[in-house]
């Protein structure tokens, strides 16, 4: 069994120790928390164990009344792997933590490429990561570009790949970000900083990002042009995407007209939290014009991530190749095909 402590326990660490909880390969020791509150309920009634961030935090919750298990050096001690999903930037100084109680660690797209060397999407460049002590699991953007990038490249080669990314203001409980009555330029300057991530993961592709907040909370819209070294007809480029592992293609016409479509779904579908964890492109949208390829794709920002780390939780062991790797996190998961 990996033994994986998840530092940090907000909207990705939920859902990656929920993840990891699934797995048959693996046990989850415990997770981190800096405040007292109702997350750290529903840790406990989920039989999970809670541990304080730091000596700080370890006082918050000994005056609150909880007797946690201790603090970060304690689950340090007792894992195989942490999952960082502490907030944004903390990855330099957890990194030294993590390094000197000599734990493998996986950082979050939040952090920097040049934190660990190798940013990972798990069909894009699982060998890669095996037997290495850090990986960073790149944003929820990236992770969904990578996907559909690498199906197209690999049928059909890529001269370049053009993208423009309507991006979700907030999480549905970040009451208090985002825009509320307005179009966010982010940033007002191109490139975005979306394709040079794509391309720490798949190499020097020729890929360029525009990206804009909108006001909602469901999920980012991204619109995909993307030019072809082999010409190939819409119903290739549908079968190519059709057999993408994590890719799922939906139709307006079964009412598939919106984000919020997708997002209800999941909820009828009874998916925990109504997560999506598949890159979700409309297939009657995808159409192509001579060598270029167009689409529209979906990506549900608090749970794509969710798969590939716990496939980097395997890479990193070295516990599975990447075929067993994908096959055992996506049956899990139940990750399908609409």
């Amino acid at each position: 069994m990996i033994r994986v402590g998840v530092n940090g326990y907000g909207t990705i660490g939920r859902r990656v120790a929920d993840a990891v909880l699934m797995q048959k390969d693996m046990e989850l020791v415990g997770v981190t928390k800096v405040h007292p509150d109702y997350r750290v309920e529903t840790a406990i009634k989920k039989g999970i164990d809670v541990y304080a961030a730091n000596e700080k935090a370890l006082q918050s919750f000994r005056n609150s009344g909880y007797n946690v298990k201790g603090v970060l050096d304690d689950l340090l001690k007792r894992v195989d792997v942490i999952v960082d999903c502490s907030p944004e930037g903390n990855g330099p100084q957890n990194k030294l933590i993590y390094e000197a109680s000599k734990v493998r660690a996986i950082f979050q797209g939040g952090e920097d490429h040049e934190l660990t060397g190798l940013s990972f999407v798990a069909q894009c460049n699982y060998d890669n990561a095996r037997g290495k002590n850090m990986v960073r699991v790149v944003s929820c953007n990236t992770t969904a570009l990578c996907r559909i990038l690498n199906s197209l490249s690999n049928n059909f080669g890529i001269y370049r790949a053009r993208a423009v990314l309507a991006r979700r203001a907030a999480d549905p409980d970040e009451t208090g970000k985002g825009p509320i009555d307005a179009v966010v330029l982010d940033p007002a300057t191109v490139p975005s900083h979306h394709g040079p991530d794509v391309q720490s993961v798949m190499g020097n592709i020729d890929v360029v990002t525009m990206a804009f907040k909108v006001p909602t909370t469901h999920m980012h819209l991204h619109s995909l042009i993307v030019s072809l070294k082999k010409k190939a007809t819409r119903e290739e480029v549908i079968e190519a995407l059709q057999k993408e592992p994590r890719t799922m293609l939906v139709e307006s016409k079964l009412g598939f007209k919106s984000t919020s479509s997708i997002v209800d779904m999941a909820r009828e579908l009874s998916s925990p939290r109504n997560d999506i964890h598949e890159a979700v492109v409309w297939k009657d949208s995808v159409s192509t014009v001579e060598n270029e390829v167009y689409m529209f794709m979906a990506v549900h920002q608090e749970a794509i991530v969710v798969p590939e780390n716990v496939d980097a939780i395997r890479a990193i062991t070295a516990s599975a190749t990447k075929e067993e790797s994908m096959s055992m996190t996506d049956s899990s998961l139940g990750i399908r095909k609409f």
